[in-house]
């Protein structure tokens, strides 16, 4: 369900044999050689500006960060996932560093820190006695490169490999499509081919997975790797997008300086802020995004060269203007949402601001521009990660626009998720509502529903469709489309699956029940993964993966035998497909159906 690529660029019951009363606090310089080593620290040791952004209102998980040591060998980064959230802890960032035997954690807020650090602060795990202590944050990497710039024209060094000009570069055009659609001059046939490949892996490795965690299954198992070229299941024909140019309906553009030197330039970024790059590249010549959505920028990027407020910097933390979110649909509607720090501006003169952007967009050079809805965000002192936590303030048009789909119409709100191509989105859940064999004796469990897209495209063919969303902005918008549609057997709930999940699946008796899953890109969460697998009489499963390999552990666990953690009776898996909803990029959608294991038959 994850929104992949064009953002503005484009992260166990163990016991306490001791636990210590005082946790280590940050070490001295004398021991912090992971820390420095990995993160950077000991260039930045006697610099603090290095560090200035730790200080400021905007969110950053940095100052919430641990460092786990004594980490049992060869622990991956989903082991090491998987084994906090069997705490129930929750990270935000989890790094490690090859076969180190050490991570760094980060966490949203300093509660949940410090009750990781409570928590896992001499436990054992497999053997190992862990550790914790609270870690330096990263340098600022944009400063971390002009001081390195300083030092080597300071020492005599050219400040790149390029500073000689033997070397010719790419036009910008080039270099933006190679990083936001770095599949632009690859035939599709080949694209498609590629995608395909990477899912047959995905396959192979999950009939691993399955022969290692679950031994009952094996003869099964056998058989399925003798038909399917060593896959667990049989993989159908992958299916085309559509529309392979100009398909996506949303795209989250950063205002910065551009990459040809004019300022105030909205586009995507050409490098990564981590490597020490803010240029942009306007959208101009990139073959994913709309020509309407093109036209909506360059509108914009007019209107914010006419006011007086420059760009915000993430190097000096001054400047107004962040981000430009723009969504648009087949029905013609589109939806511009600016992102801007408010600094210390007065009201009367965001007030004054929004008055312009509204005059110039419904009555000066931005009338044509086709923006039918026009939203300003302050993303001032942020303390949350989130960008769907910060309020919308409609400045002119419709609070919303409308797409339709399947022969439905959908109403979209700002922080609402809605597939970005939507006419593979048709191919995709067209798959689903197949692969699901339901009939009106049916309930369908919507899981991550966004705005309902799915459970409702499939609500005639059954009795019931209950969703699970954790955005309110979505749950409104999908009880509205469910009205629009005139469907009445649908219901939707909000909240994180892993807290409504358990609890409507136990309610729920009846016999008939399919879920359909559609998580973001990390998977679902352990709890639903769990709840899923105890109840029972949930028979058929589709797991909408949009990154199968970050979801392999619900894979697994969905497959492994039972145990003590894990009850109930196995799934397995019974036919795959991928469908390619980005085309140009490398991501694709992968649909797996599972159906539970009948040992009696």
């Amino acid at each position: 369900m994850a929104d992949v690529s064009s953002s503005p660029v484009a992260d166990t019951p163990a016991s306490h044999e001791e636990k210590p009363d005082d946790l280590p606090q940050v070490s001295n310089d004398d021991d912090v050689k992971s820390d420095d080593k990995a993160e950077g620290g000991n260039e930045a040791a006697s610099d603090p500006d290095m560090y200035r952004y730790i200080k400021e209102d905007l969110f950053t998980s940095e100052i919430y960060k641990v460092e786990i040591k004594n980490l049992p060998k060869f622990t991956g980064f989903n082991d090491l996932k998987k084994f906090l959230a069997k705490h129930d802890l929750n990270p935000h960032k989890i790094k490690l560093f090859g076969k180190q035997t050490f991570a760094f954690v980060t966490f949203k807020n300093e509660e949940e820190r410090d009750k990781a650090m409570n928590m896992v602060h001499g436990m054992q795990w497999k053997g190992q006695v862990l550790s914790v202590r609270l870690a330096k944050p990263k340098v600022d990497p944009i400063l971390r490169k002009r001081r390195q710039e300083e030092g080597e024209l300071a020492g005599g060094q050219p400040p790149s490999k390029r500073a000689e000009g033997d070397e010719e570069e790419e036009p910008l055009s080039v270099q933006i499509a190679n990083v936001v659609t770095p599949l632009w001059n690859v035939p599709y046939e080949e694209q498609l081919r590629m995608k395909e490949q990477e899912v047959v892996g995905v396959l192979q490795r999950l009939a691993k997975e399955i022969g290692s965690t679950n031994k009952a299954m094996l003869p099964w198992l056998f058989a399925q790797k003798g038909k399917y070229n060593r896959m667990c299941c049989s993989l159908e024909a992958i299916r085309p997008s559509p529309t392979q140019m100009d398909y996506r309906n949303k795209c989250e553009f950063l205002i910065s300086v551009g990459a040809d030197g004019e300022d105030k330039t909205i586009g995507f970024r050409l490098g990564k802020y981590k490597g020490g790059s803010c240029a942009v590249v306007g959208p101009g010549e990139t073959c994913h995004v709309s020509a309407e959505a093109k036209r909506v920028v360059s509108e914009f990027q007019k209107f914010i060269r006419t006011t007086s407020y420059s760009v915000y910097s993430p190097e000096t933390y001054e400047g107004h203007w962040k981000q430009l979110t723009v969504r648009t649909t087949r029905t013609k509607q589109a939806m511009a949402v600016a992102f801007f720090h408010p600094q210390k501006l007065q009201e009367d003169e965001i007030k004054a601001l929004k008055s312009s952007m509204k005059t110039y967009f419904t009555e000066g050079e931005g009338k044509d521009s086709g923006v039918t809805s026009l939203y300003f965000v302050r993303e001032g002192q942020r303390t949350s990660p989130n960008l769907e936590d910060l309020p919308c303030e409609l400045v002119a048009g419709e609070s919303s626009i409308h797409e339709e789909l399947l022969g439905l119409k959908f109403r979209i709100s700002p922080h609402s998720f809605f597939q970005v191509n939507t006419g593979a989105a048709e191919v995709l859940y067209s798959a689903v509502g197949e692969w699901a064999q339901l009939d009106q004796d049916s309930t369908v469990l919507d899981v991550c529903c966004g705005t309902g897209t799915i459970g409702l495209s499939l609500a005639k063919r059954v009795k019931k469709v209950i969703g699970i969303e954790m955005c309110q902005e979505a749950v409104e918008d999908a009880k509205v489309n469910a009205k629009v549609n005139g469907l009445s057997n649908v219901e939707f709930h909000c909240g994180k699956a892993e807290d409504v999940f358990p609890n409507i699946l136990n309610a729920l008796v009846s016999p008939n029940v399919t879920a359909i899953v559609d998580p973001p890109r990390a998977g679902l969460h352990s709890k639903v993964i769990l709840a899923i697998r105890r109840a029972e009489h949930l028979k058929r499963l589709v797991y909408v993966a949009c990154n199968a390999k970050a979801a392999m552990n619900n894979f697994i666990d969905l497959c492994r035998a039972p145990s003590k953690r894990v009850h109930g009776a196995p799934f397995r898996p019974v036919r795959a497909m991928a469908v390619d909803l980005f085309p140009q990029t490398m991501h694709v959608e992968m649909l797996l159906l599972l159906e539970r294991v009948d040992y009696d038959s």
